[in-house]
């Protein structure tokens, strides 16, 4: 289940969850929706939540850590008890830690790479309904690059996640198809399946 190396931490799984909470349905709340996501095999989420406050923030990533078998990863600004911190593009690198960023073209994968980043993600890897009109897509070429796992991203459905493996990503990276879904969990199990799939 588990593809590519991120720092000196263990490797990443294939499938990462963003979360966005305004996306989930009414009457869902984040924390429960990546517990049933993690009992259906999600290993991994990157938790954004860009708008909410340094408390609320921590006291959100410290409850996901509580999960099980689940490895926790922050967007855009560190925790301490966090696996590794997601960057945007225009970020800078961090001096220590383990950290990985969002790549949209050739030149943002070779800064990451040179940087020392241990995974990228690379959007859009398809049209996304979680940002409409973002874009052109990406060419799918990119994504077996040497030494840098990338994870596709952007409008990632169980046809796309196969696809992407197949042209050399690491694994694939989902935000909209899971918060937005009615049965989170079972989108997730749908994703990891045609992730196996995809190797036989």
């Amino acid at each position: 289940m588990s593809a590519g190396h991120a720092g000196s931490g263990r490797p990443l799984p294939r499938l990462l969850l963003l979360t966005d909470r305004a996306q989930l349905a009414k009457g869902r709340g984040l924390a429960a929706t990546v517990r049933e996501c993690a009992a259906a095999g999600l290993e991994a989420v990157v938790v954004r939540e860009h708008d909410l406050d340094e408390r609320c923030f921590g006291a959100l990533v410290e409850t996901l850590l509580a999960v099980p078998g689940l490895t926790v990863l922050t967007s855009r600004r560190p925790h301490p008890g966090a696996a590794g911190l997601h960057l945007a593009a225009h970020q800078p690198a961090p001096t220590t830690g383990r950290f990985g960023r969002s790549c949209h073209d050739a030149g943002e994968l070779a800064r990451a790479a040179a940087e020392g980043a241990g995974w990228a993600t690379l959007s859009p890897y398809a049209a996304s309904a979680s940002k409409p009109g973002h874009g052109p897509v990406v060419d799918p070429g990119l994504l077996a690059h040497p030494g840098l796992p990338i994870w596709a991203l952007g409008g990632i459905d169980e046809t796309r996640a196969a696809d992407a493996l197949r042209h050399g990503a690491a694994g694939v990276a989902v935000m909209g198809a899971v918060m937005r879904a009615r049965e989170p969990a079972g989108v997730v199990a749908a994703l990891l399946a045609a992730l196996d799939g995809a190797d036989r």
